[in-house]
């Protein structure tokens, strides 16, 4: 039998850290590894360019190390003595398309991701990460409150 990968979408949020923590206390119990997969989203890191103002310029490489200090290592290290296979990963593009695609690029069994408090509105316009992804893959879902 194929092991079972389990993806978590990182955002350095409280949500996504409690998001990693129950796929590794899952997969502590069933074998599984666990890929950690933070999403560098442009739209959200190059603000919107305000007309006849120069755009602030924005480093991919520098904004990958930042991502890299801040978000992936720590979580890495928090979870280093549990006895998990841990990856990651850092993608840039829309978060719920590299979700998806890499759900059925590599063969993911389950994803864990953590629900963000928005009002309802903003959700019901908008929608969320984690209710899009609901909406689109064809594997089970843990959404982290």
């Amino acid at each position: 039998m194929k092991s079972q990968l389990y993806m978590v979408g990182l955002d350095g949020s409280e949500w996504s850290e409690r998001a990693t923590e129950k796929a590794i206390h899952l997969a502590s119990q069933t074998g599984a590894s666990v890929e950690l997969v933070h999403v560098l989203d442009f739209a959200h890191i190059q603000p919107a360019v305000v007309e006849g103002m120069a755009p602030p310029t924005m480093d991919p490489k520098e904004e990958e190390r930042i991502s890299n200090t801040n978000v992936i290592a720590p979580i890495i290290e928090k979870f280093a003595a549990s006895n998990v296979t841990i990856s990651s990963v850092q993608v840039w593009g829309n978060p719920v398309e590299v979700l998806h695609d890499r759900v059925k690029k590599n063969h993911a069994t389950m994803v864990f991701v953590g629900r963000r408090g928005r009002s309802r509105l903003a959700n019901l316009l908008l929608g969320s990460v984690a209710n899009k992804l609901a909406h689109c893959i064809s594997i089970p879902i843990v959404l982290v409150p």
